[in-house]
Parts: C-alpha cells; sequence; structure tokens
C-alpha cells in the first residue's frame, strides 16, 4: 500500500445506505454503437451476455429506481428488451451521455414524478451495485445539484495517468467531499490521498435540465471533462467516496480482462 493510500479513510458503512428523504430516482443508462476506440461495445459478448445488458442487471441490483437504457441503435434496445429491459430510442446527434439520458427522461417521465436521475455509463459492466446506489447520498442535501463518486488511489500508475481524472475536494464528511475541481493532472500537490473520479452522476431533475441547456465552457474544453461546465456554472457537486473504481471497458485488452473478471464470478 502506499504512502497516500494509508492516509486515507476508510468508506464509513453510510455510505452504502440510500436516504429514504427523496422519491424514487429514475436511472439511465446511455449507449450508443459508435464509440471511437471500440466501436460496437455495449453488444460485446462478456461471457455470454452483451455488456449493455451486464450494466443493466448492475443498475436493476442497485434497487434504488426503474431503470431503463438510453440508445439511439435498435440493435442495443432489442438485446436490453431480449433480456427483460427498458430501452427508450433517443436522437443519434447528442454531444454527451448527459444530453442523452436528458431526452430519455423527458419521454418517460414527462410529469416530473422522479427528480432524481442517475446516469450510468455503459461501460462498466463489473460496477459494484452497492456505489450505483451510494452515488445519491449527497441529494439528500437539498444543498445539492450532483452528486458523483471517487475512490482514492491505490495504484502508483494511476496518480500521473492523463485517463485516470483526479477529483479535488474538501471533506465535509467522513466519506464525502463538496467538489472543487477536476483535473487529468497529479492533483492537489503534497502529502494526502488523491482520489480517482468514478465517471457516475446522480443529478436533481432541475440541475440536469440547466446543465444540458449550458455551452461548454472554457475549463471543460481544456481539460476535456464535462463536468466542469457545472462547476464554472456554479453549481454544487458533492461525492461519495467508494471503495474501489469500477472496471470501465474502452480497449480490446480492458474488454479481455472484464470477460475474466466476469466468467470468474459467474463460476464462484
Amino acid at each position: 500500500m502506499t504512502k497516500r493510500a494509508a492516509l486515507a479513510k476508510a468508506t464509513p458503512p453510510e455510505a452504502y445506505c440510500v436516504p429514504s428523504l427523496m422519491s424514487d430516482p429514475l436511472v439511465l443508462i446511455p449507449a450508443r454503437m459508435a464509440a471511437t476506440r471500440l466501436p460496437g461495445k455495449p453488444l460485446a459478448d462478456i461471457a455470454g451476455e452483451p455488456m449493455i445488458v451486464h450494466v443493466w442487471r448492475r443498475a436493476c441490483e442497485a434497487g434504488i429506481g426503474p431503470v431503463a437504457v438510453a440508445t439511439d441503435s435498435r440493435e442495443i434496445a432489442d438485446a436490453i428488451e431480449a433480456a427483460g429491459g427498458r430501452a427508450v430510442m433517443t436522437r443519434s446527434d447528442h454531444p454527451s451521455g448527459s444530453d442523452r439520458i436528458f431526452e430519455a427522461m423527458e419521454a418517460l417521465d414527462p410529469q416530473g414524478h422522479h427528480d432524481v436521475v442517475v446516469n450510468v455509463q455503459g461501460d462498466f459492466p463489473t460496477i459494484d451495485p452497492r456505489a450505483i446506489a451510494a452515488s445519491i447520498l449527497p441529494l439528500a442535501d437539498s444543498a445539492v445539484d450532483i452528486a458523483t463518486l471517487a475512490c482514492v488511489i491505490v495504484r502508483e500508475e494511476e496518480i500521473g495517468d492523463s485517463n485516470v481524472v483526479k477529483a479535488v475536494g474538501s471533506e465535509i464528511s467522513p466519506g464525502r467531499l463538496r467538489a472543487l475541481y477536476f483535473t487529468r493532472a497529479t492533483a492537489p500537490w503534497g502529502e494526502g490521498p488523491l482520489h480517482h473520479h468514478i465517471g457516475l452522476y446522480a443529478y436533481r431533475r432541475r440541475a440536469l435540465a440547466r446543465f444540458v441547456a449550458l455551452p461548454p465552457s472554457p475549463l471543460e474544453l481544456r481539460e476535456r471533462l464535462e463536468q466542469l461546465r457545472a462547476l464554472e456554472a456554479g453549481m454544487r457537486i458533492d461525492i461519495t467516496i467508494v471503495d474501489d473504481a469500477p472496471f470501465g471497458v474502452d480497449t480490446p485488452d480492458s474488454l479481455e480482462l472484464a470477460r475474466a473478471i466476469l466468467s470468474r464470478s459467474a463460476q464462484s
């Protein structure tokens, strides 16, 4: 274990408890076939099922609200529906998953019964359902607009890796930070833990509507990190610290590793 990891606090038990103060969230998984580095990855076979079906199952297991996949691909929709899930067809020209889930939210819940929308990335086939549930915890505080996840970095190679986004925040309670910045650089400087940001978001409905209406911000464009748009607009993002980062699939090698992980899990 690194010195940084040794300085980190363990995730408190309450980080895996779902608050009862809000209406049941709507959980949406954006998915498209045109991924740049691994085209067609939502339908990549992992342990006998398409990857997107694994993500849908993990989201259902979180047990926090209804789950649907938002997609522009009939093939993805067919795969989810064949597994017993619900898919919503969306436009093909959305610039981001946030825009796609906003369209899906409006289609699924035009009356606004769900006041929280959780955006689960479609390339997290091994995500812990408890982490999905933990993502909504900060929204029990009415001052929070958006909630997300992070974990303490324990692998030295991640510290300088620009593909590992660092969450920088002030601790407001054990296992919870108020986000100050997100960066691909190594930050903050000095002794103490570094946090690996996990790209899963829980939005208040009105916050999502505001977010997708904003133009891309200067720091968002510079860092290529969408969440900076919200911070630059003065929106509050709080972070729940969970035990580890889900395994994201975006290359052929990572797909093979996900297959190995889930195959072992199926046999145990």
